[in-house]
């Protein structure tokens, strides 16, 4: 007689990446991982304050030139033109260098300087003199020699941007009209010589007055009276970016400077000063929100590893800035808000397949259903990254200098995003979910209650459960 055998199945070889059941085994590396994300955290706390973070004139203030030279110039002599010119340490970049060496960027810089084109107390000071402004209760200090009452002012406003000042004066300010002169519109007129050059540079030496930094527009009328009835002029001044084109078209020549800059824009340290108050705000903002968005979308367990997640992320990205001595912008700050949109999306995604894993498995180990849910979406997370990096890509190499910035932001963003949803993220909620919520959930187990039956006698030994058996 044959007897049947049965031969047993052994189980799969466990790989050192994979359990038993096929999931990869994320969670038996995360203190590796854990331990590599407080290095880099590390890292780029120390950047921050050494070498410190390299804030572009959007946050320090100051006068930004972006130009392209018709002839060759080497950002040596660019930036050694600029600081003769009067400018303060003067920041040149070739933007030829860092994108396309041909076309549109060919010879192509920007010029950063600290100075602005408002103007500063001293300035002011120092105008009002040379404007014979009589104060409340001054007008008896003014020297009658050097301030003669035809032109002295009452009223002197400074523009915010500093291009023009509006004066009031106490006469008349218009010259005598000659009988062939044309008529001039509106309540305007020639203003008196006295008036028009009362700011020129030798009426200013002769007083001993010294006014650094302000220069007056020429190739215009200047100054223009604005109302003739009331006595109102205004004097029209050259912007700090005006004043670089005017000085490296003196030092290099005409052939070699354009006669427009690409883009001149400017910031005050004050406006500065806000935008980077404004900045720090928005990020922390978006943070708080999202973790409530978390703590209402999933359960209280998932919020905490998602805030720190996203403070992971913005923090490396940001260090990586540093470390690559790249600009802080606010295109920069833009591109952080992203990456936080960007990781809380990841991060989104497998916590809902966490929580739909949890319904479908409930005897399964909660870090076994973390690896898991993980494993079912890596596929889909690489896809997603790969395909925005790939859009990145050409921007960081073929960009001018904001843009390259945004994309490397970007593209670290993207890279710590998609590695903090899996060794940040899930880390931590597994370990709030073993060290509070596990002893929660214990600490409810229910007591069964012991029943006797009438006309039973209690036992000495445990109590039968309703129901049982006699």
């Amino acid at each position: 007689m044959t007897m049947g055998t049965t031969e047993k199945t052994s189980p799969k070889p466990k790989s050192s990446f994979r359990t038993a059941d096929g999931d990869i085994d994320f969670m038996s590396l995360r203190f590796y991982f854990i331990g590599f994300s407080t290095l880099l955290t590390v890292i780029s706390a120390i950047a921050l304050f050494y070498p410190g973070p390299k804030l572009g004139t959007d946050f320090v203030g100051g006068t930004e030139v972006e130009l392209a030279f018709t002839k060759t110039v080497d950002s040596g002599t660019v930036r050694a033109t600029v600081a003769a010119v009067g400018f303060h340490e003067p920041e040149v970049v070739e933007v030829s260098k860092s994108g396309l060496s041909t076309g549109t960027l060919k010879n192509r810089y920007i010029i950063r300087v600290k100075e602005v084109s408002t103007f500063a107390a001293e300035q002011q000071a120092q105008l009002e003199r040379a404007l014979c402004l009589e104060k409340d209760g001054e007008d008896t200090k003014l020297d009658a020699t050097k301030c003669p009452e035809n032109v002295r002012a009452t009223e002197v406003s400074f523009s915010p941007g500093g291009e023009k000042v509006s004066i009031r004066y106490k006469q008349n300010i218009c010259a005598p009209k000659s009988a062939d002169a044309a008529p001039i519109k509106g309540h305007a007129c020639e203003p008196r010589d006295e008036v028009a050059h009362q700011l020129d540079d030798a009426r200013l030496a002769s007083l001993g007055i010294t006014i650094s930094g302000v220069q007056l527009q020429t190739g215009r009328a200047n100054p223009v009276v604005l109302n003739a009835r009331d006595n109102k002029v205004e004097f029209y001044f050259k912007s700090k970016g005006d004043q670089i084109m005017d000085g490296l078209r003196s030092k290099l020549g005409a052939d070699a400077v354009p006669a427009e800059a690409l883009r001149i824009e400017w910031v005050g340290p004050k406006a500065g000063r806000q935008l980077r108050d404004a900045a720090i705000t928005s990020v922390s903002l978006a943070m708080l929100f999202i973790m409530i968005y978390v703590a209402f979308r999933f359960d209280l367990r998932f919020a905490p590893g998602s805030v720190v997640s996203l403070i992971h992320d913005v923090f490396i990205a940001l260090g990586a800035m540093i470390v690559a001595r790249r600009e802080v912008t606010l295109s920069t700050v833009a591109a952080l808000l992203t990456v936080l949109g960007y990781s809380i999306n990841d991060t989104v995604v497998v916590y809902d397949r966490i929580r739909e894993n949890l319904g479908k498995h409930r005897n399964m180990s909660f870090p076994k259903l973390i690896n898991r849910s993980i494993t079912e979406m890596l596929g889909r997370t690489i896809k997603t990254s790969a395909t925005t990096s790939i859009a990145l890509v050409p921007f960081l190499f073929y960009g001018t200098g904001t843009i390259k910035d945004f994309a490397f932001a970007m593209l670290v963003g993207i890279a710590v995003g998609t590695y903090s949803s899996i060794y940040v993220a899930a880390p931590l909620t597994e370990y709030l979910d073993r060290r509070f919520f596990a002893k929660l959930g214990g600490n409810k187990a229910t007591k069964k209650k012991r029943v006797v039956r009438r006309g039973d006698k209690p036992t000495s030994g445990p109590a039968r459960e309703a129901g049982a058996p006699a």
